[in-house]
C-alpha cells in the first residue's frame, strides 16, 4: 500500500505544469517537518531555460543528509547512495557567478549501478577504472546498472541552502527496467555478500522447485543439502540459506507476465531482457509475420549434446484455435529416448521464406558452440496443415540441415481415434471404423485404390452420419496427400510417436489449465509458462535422472511415456488370440481383477478399452500388445519397418547390374548395414563391457605402445661385463645432453 501511495504522490508531482524558472531566488526553500524525507516530500520546479531544463528543489544545507536517508529508504527500491564525484570552491574566488553557482558539488548515484548496464555492461563516464575503495551495494554483482543518480550544490551565494538536482529518479537501468529491489524478479536482497557460495546448478534447482509449487521446506531441505557441498554444515549458513530461498520464492511469486498492458509492448520488453534466450524475434509488420525463437542456454546445451547425429522432431501447431499465434516445439531424444523441448517457435507463419528465417537462426547458433553440428533426420507430425505448408516445410529442413525427413503417424492416428470415439456411441463400431481406417493407411503398400476403400467404408457407415461429416470434410479432400506423403517419407517408429505425444500431453496440461484461460490470447503469458514452468521442470526431470536425486521426478519422468510404461509390463500378462487374430488381453498389474482387451493387434490403429486409449492416445497395453506380436507368424510388421523395407528394396533394385552405381550401392549398403549393427548391439547389451571387448581395437600396454614403431639406431647384444654396462650409461647420458642442447 505504502508502494502505491508514493507512486501516486510523485505520479502528482510530475503531472503539475510548472513554468520554468531562470534564478535560484525565484525558488522556495522546503524544510518537511519529517525527521527523513525523500523526493516525493517535496515540490519540484523546472529550472533553466525552456530549451534545456532540470527537476531541482531548494532545501536546506543542513537537510541533505536527512534528504539522502529518504531516499534510500524507498519501499520499493532500497538503496545507499555514494559520491561518485565531488568538487569544492573556496569562499570570495568568483567575481562574478550566477545564482545557481556552487560552493560544494556532490554527484551522488545509486550503489546497485552503474557498473553494469545489462546486455554489454558499461562504466560511469567519470571511472576508467573499477574502484574497490567506494562505500558500493552488497556484492559486486549487485551493481546492476541503476541509473538513478541526483546533484547536490551548496551554493555560492546562499551556503546555508542546498539545490538538489535530481537527473534520474527511477531505479532503472539502460534499457529502462528495475533493476534491482523487491520488483526486480533476479534481485536477492541486502545482505547477499555472506550468502555462500552457490553455483549455477543449485540456483537452477532451487527456481525450478519453486516453479513447479514444491513446499518451501522441501526446496529449502534441497538447497542447503547442495550448498553443503562446498561450503560444509554450518547454522549461519543454513539461515543464510533459508533467507536466500524465502527471498528467491518471493520474487519468483511477484514475478508476472504483464510486463506492459500492451501485449505487444509486452514482447518487446521480454525481448530486450532476454536476449541470450532468444535465437531469432522478428516483429510484425505489413510485409513481416511475427516469429520469436526462444532457446534458453541450458537447451542449446541439450540440443548440441542429444541431437548431433540423432534426430530432431517436431510438435507443430499446437494451439492453433486457442492462442494467438500457434506454438511449434523442437524436440530431441535424450537418453531415455524421451521427447526434451529445445527449441520453442511461436508464430502463424507457414512460408517456406520464414521457416528458413528461424531454421537458419537456430541452426547458425548451434553450429557457432559446436562447429560440425549436424541431425541426422528431422521428424514431421502436422496433420492440420494442407499440401503446400507441408511440402514447403520439407524443402526448407532438407536445404537447411541436409538430413532426410521422417514422417510421424502419432497425429493423424490421435485425430481420428478421438472424432471416432466422440462421435460414434457403439464400441463396437468404434473398433471396426478404426481397423478400416488403419487398413486404408496400411494399403500404401499393396496397391489397393483408396478411393474405392474409401467409397466402401461410407457405405458399410451411412448410419454414422456425425462421423461420416466429419470425415468428408476434414480429411477426404487430402487422404491421397497423406498417403503420398506416408509413401514417399520414412515413417516414425511407435516409441518416437509415443515420446511426441507425452510431452505434448504434459504441454496441454500445463497451459490450457482452467486458471489461465483468461489469457491462451496474451504472447507474454505463454512466453512466461514456457520459460518458467515447463523449462523448469523438463530441468529437473534430466537433473533428477542424471544425478539420481529426486527419487519420485525420477519414477515418473522414466514412466513419463507409453512405451516405457509397456516395458514394464511382463510378457506373461499378456494372452493373444493366435487363432483369429481378432484381439489381445492384458492383464492389470496394480488390480488382478481388471483386463484390457485390444482389437486388432500387431497394428498402430490397434484399439484399446481403457481411459486413457478412448482420449485419442497411444495407450501402453496397445505397444506391449505389438511388442509381443511382432515377433509371430501371421502379424505384419510396423508401419516404420515397412517403410525402412521398402528403403532398402528401391536401393537394391536401383542400380545396373555391372556398374559403378552397383558398387556405390553396396558400399552405401555395407555402412549402413554396420551402423545399423552397432546400434543393436548398442541397444540389446546390458553393459558397455560386451561392447567394447567386440571392437577391432585392441588395447596394448603402455611399454609396448611407446616401442612400437621407433627404430633403433644401434643393435647393441646384451653384455654382462662391468665395462659395457658403463658404456650403456655414458650413452644415455649422452643422448640427455643433446636433446637438452636442442631445447635451449
Amino acid at each position: 500500500m505504502l508502494a502505491l501511495n508514493t507512486r501516486a504522490s510523485e505520479a502528482v508531482v510530475y503531472a503539475r505544469e510548472m513554468d520554468v524558472v531562470e534564478s535560484v531566488h525565484d525558488l522556495a526553500v522546503q524544510n518537511p517537518a519529517e525527521e527523513d524525507f525523500s523526493a516525493a516530500d517535496l515540490t519540484w520546479t523546472k529550472f533553466g531555460t525552456a530549451e534545456r531544463h532540470d527537476e531541482v528543489a531548494l532545501i536546506p544545507y543542513d537537510r541533505v543528509d536527512a534528504f539522502i536517508i529518504g531516499e534510500c529508504s524507498n519501499p520499493e527500491c532500497p538503496t545507499r547512495f555514494h559520491i561518485e564525484r565531488g568538487r569544492k570552491r573556496a569562499k570570495d574566488t568568483l567575481k562574478e557567478y550566477k545564482t545557481d553557482e556552487y560552493l560544494e558539488y556532490k554527484l551522488y548515484w545509486c550503489s546497485f549501478g552503474p557498473e553494469n548496464y545489462g546486455e554489454g555492461g558499461g562504466v560511469l563516464p567519470s571511472r576508467k577504472y573499477r574502484l574497490n575503495t567506494r562505500n558500493r551495494a552488497a556484492r559486486p554483482q549487485s551493481m546492476r546498472g541503476c541509473t538513478c543518480h541526483f546533484v547536490v550544490k551548496r551554493l555560492y551565494a546562499q551556503p546555508t541552502q542546498a539545490l538538489i538536482i535530481y537527473n534520474e529518479r527511477r531505479h532503472v537501468n539502460k534499457s529502462g527496467f528495475v533493476c534491482h529491489g523487491p520488483l526486480d524478479r533476479d534481485a536477492i536482497g541486502p545482505g547477499a555478500k555472506k550468502i555462500p557460495y552457490i553455483c549455477n546448478e543449485i540456483q537452477q534447482q532451487t527456481m525450478s522447485m519453486i516453479y513447479l509449487g514444491i513446499p518451501e521446506e522441501n526446496v529449502l531441505e534441497k538447497h542447503i543439502e547442495g550448498i553443503q557441498r562446498y561450503c560444509g554444515s554450518n547454522p549461519k549458513v543454513n539461515s543464510l540459506a533459508s533467507q536466500y530461498v524465502h527471498k528467491l520464492g518471493m520474487i519468483i511469486k511477484r514475478s508476472t507476465h504483464e510486463l506492459d498492458l500492451d501485449d505487444q509492448a509486452s514482447i518487446r520488453m521480454w525481448v530486450e531482457r532476454n536476449k541470450k534466450s532468444i535465437f531469432f524475434y522478428q516483429d510484425s509488420s505489413e510485409s513481416d509475420a511475427f516469429i520469436l525463437g526462444i532457446q534458453t542456454e541450458w537447451q542449446l546445451q541439450q540440443m548440441i549434446r542429444f541431437g548431433h547425429r540423432s534426430l530432431i522432431a517436431a510438435d507443430s501447431t499446437f494451439g492453433i484455435k486457442r492462442l494467438k499465434y500457434p506454438l511449434c516445439t523442437l524436440l530431441v531424444f535424450d537418453s531415455r529416448q524421451h521427447a526434451l523441448p529445445v527449441a520453442w517457435i511461436i508464430t502463424r507463419s507457414s512460408a517456406k521464406p520464414d521457416v528458413a528465417k528461424w531454421m537458419k537462426a537456430l541452426l547458425g547458433r548451434a553450429s557457432s558452440v559446436e562447429p560440425g553440428w549436424k541431425i541426422s533426420g528431422f521428424l514431421i507430425d502436422d496433420a492440420a496443415a494442407e499440401i503446400d505448408p507441408i511440402r514447403q516445410d520439407i524443402f526448407a529442413i532438407q536445404d537447411i540441415f541436409g538430413c532426410p525427413v521422417l514422417f510421424s503417424l502419432w497425429r493423424v492416428r490421435r485425430s481420428w481415434l478421438r472424432n471416432i470415439v466422440k462421435k460414434c456411441g457403439n464400441i463396437e463400431v468404434q473398433r471396426e471404423i478404426f481397423k478400416r481406417l488403419g487398413e486404408i493407411v496400411y494399403s500404401i503398400w499393396g496397391g489397393v485404390d483408396t478411393l474405392s476403400a474409401l467409397e466402401e467404408l461410407t457405405h458399410d457407415l451411412v448410419d454414422q452420419t456425425a462421423f461420416i461429416q466429419y470425415f468428408k470434410a476434414s480429411w477426404v479432400p487430402k487422404i491421397e496427400m497423406w498417403l503420398s506423403t506416408m509413401r514417399a517419407l520414412p515413417l516414425a517408429s511407435q516409441e518416437a510417436s509415443g515420446a511426441i505425444e507425452a510431452y505434448h500431453v504434459k504441454l496441454k496440461a500445463k497451459l490450457f489449465d482452467d486458471s489461465h484461460l483468461g489469457a491462451l490470447q496474451r504472447v507474454d503469458w505463454l512466453v512466461h509458462k514456457l520459460t518458467t514452468e515447463l523449462h523448469s521442470s523438463y530441468w529437473l526431470d534430466r537433473y533428477a535422472d542424471e544425478s539420481d536425486s529426486f527419487q519420485n521426478v525420477k519414477e515418473e519422468y522414466i514412466a513419463s511415456t507409453s512405451w516405457h510404461r509397456a516395458l514394464q509390463i511382463p510378457n506373461s500378462s499378456v494372452t493373444v488370440d493366435d487363432k483369429d487374430h481378432l484381439f489381445a488381453r492384458v492383464s492389470s498389474q496394480k488390480d488382478n481383477n481388471v483386463t484390457r482387451i485390444v482389437w486388432n493387434p500387431g497394428s498402430e490403429f490397434a484399439f484399446c478399452d481403457c481411459a486413457w486409449s478412448l482420449q485419442g492416445n497411444l495407450c501402453k497395453h496397445v505397444i506391449k500388445v505389438n511388442m509381443i506380436c511382432e515377433n509371430r507368424e501371421g502379424y505384419q510388421p510396423s508401419m516404420s519397418f515397412q517403410a525402412f523395407k521398402e528403403l532398402l528394396t528401391s536401393l537394391w533394385k536401383k542400380p545396373m547390374d555391372d556398374s559403378v552405381g552397383l558398387d556405390l550401392s553396396i558400399a552405401w549398403a555395407h555402412q549402413m548395414l554396420d551402423q545399423i549393427k552397432q546400434l543393436v548391439e548398442l541397444d540389446s547389451s546390458k553393459t558397455i563391457g560386451t561392447v567394447v571387448n567386440n571392437m577391432p581395437l585392441k588395447w596394448v600396454s603402455k611399454k609396448g605402445r611407446t616401442s612400437i614403431g621407433i627404430p633403433s639406431s644401434v643393435l647393441a647384444l646384451p653384455s654382462s661385463s662391468k665395462s659395457g654396462s658403463n658404456n650403456a650409461v655414458a650413452r644415455k647420458k649422452s643422448q640427455k645432453r643433446k636433446r637438452l642442447s636442442r631445447l635451449r
